[in-house]
């Protein structure tokens, strides 16, 4: 291993943070040593915040009808071929239900930018969740809304909202998004949620077309300044029915390294080892896991909706994603030395919030 690298990890673990250049060289000369460094670092610093607690969030799909028109995503307004649906309260409640008697204690409703669910209708979702399960988080990932939107559904229960910042680069924003999609709009949104008072996410693909080194360091500078309260990562799954169709897919290898680091940066966020991951790796979630990963998101949609959500090719929709199936996530993490929890597994910050 490269004794500059081991420097690297080295300042990164004690100071968390790094100049851009030295976060260009720990990726550009990374290797399976190196990796293995970053991963024992990152799981002893999650250890020390969480122990070896697993988190899981209930997924809940609402809607895969989307009013824009993202260059990567299955159910971009433009694809023609995709099978629209959208779940109602009492829907969506039923999940909620199941949920709760499996374990879960988070609720993440997420869904395209879907006109139907005004202000009106979440706000009623969210309080009869947050009514019925009052120990439980509810969590939002709905994409980009108004600064009183947002205040709304924060006044309204909801605890957390995800909005993947997808680039840190504007250049590359705007080669993965339509022209009508602002990225000064979405970092004025992520903004907008931490002022609301939000647990707030942000996150991007790895492996996404026209991605280099230096739109991975950007993003990772952009983290350690944002200081999310949950970062989403996973590698990019192209979608048949889109324009990147044919464009390679990103790395396993690439996505956990990056885990680790982003462990490292923010030693208490909520890291997630996601979907794609066990999309593309069969152990990919518990490699995620291992590399610093905290949160697992199983799918607690209808068997409808779980099939036609679709963001990318062969998402994982059954077997070890379905909630029916969590006593199979349970032992694949006691096999790696973690355990499942039921928690809200709400972000630490000098003790838990």
């Amino acid at each position: 291993m490269d004794n500059k690298v081991i420097q690297l990890i080295g300042e990164l673990a004690a100071n968390h943070i790094l100049a851009a250049e030295e976060y260009a060289y720990l990726i550009e000369h990374r290797d399976s040593e190196s990796a293995a460094l970053l991963a024992k670092l990152a799981d002893a610093v999650r250890r020390e915040h969480y122990g070896n607690d697993v988190y899981i969030r209930g997924l809940i799909e609402i809607s895969n009808i989307c009013k824009n028109n993202c260059l990567y995503c299955g159910i971009r307004a433009g694809n023609r071929k995709c099978d629209r649906y959208r779940l109602n309260e009492e829907d969506i409640l039923a999940c909620c239900k199941d949920g709760y008697s499996l374990g879960f204690r988070t609720f993440v409703l997420q869904g395209g930018e879907d006109a139907y669910f005004t202000d009106e209708i979440l706000c009623g979702i969210i309080g009869r969740i947050k009514h019925e399960y009052p120990d439980c988080a509810v969590t939002l990932s709905l994409g980009e809304r108004s600064a009183q939107s947002f205040k709304k559904l924060y006044d309204a229960g909801a605890d957390r909202y995800l909005l993947r910042h997808e680039t840190a680069d504007e250049a590359h924003y705007n080669k993965l998004h339509p022209s009508e999609m602002s990225f000064a709009r979405r970092m004025e949104c992520l903004d907008e949620l931490k002022k609301t008072g939000f647990q707030v996410g942000c996150g991007f693909m790895v492996g996404s077309p026209y991605q280099t080194v230096d739109h991975i360091v950007k993003d990772l500078k952009f983290i350690e300044k944002f200081q999310p309260d949950m970062c989403g990562i996973g590698p990019f799954i192209p979608h048949r029915d889109t324009p990147f169709a044919r464009l390679r897919k990103g790395s396993v290898e690439l996505t956990c390294y990056l885990l680790s680091i982003i462990r490292l940066i923010c030693p208490t966020v909520l890291l997630p080892a996601t979907t794609a991951l066990g999309t593309i790796d069969p152990l990919g979630r518990e490699k995620g896991i291992m590399a610093g990963a905290n949160v697992i998101m199983p799918n607690l949609s209808p068997e409808l909706a779980k099939k036609k959500y679709e963001l990318y090719n062969g998402k994982l929709s059954t077997g070890m994603e379905a909630a029916e199936n969590l006593k199979k996530i349970e032992s694949s993490m006691k096999k790696i030395g973690y355990r499942v929890v039921v928690s809200r597994g709400d972000v630490k910050a000098n003790g838990a919030i």
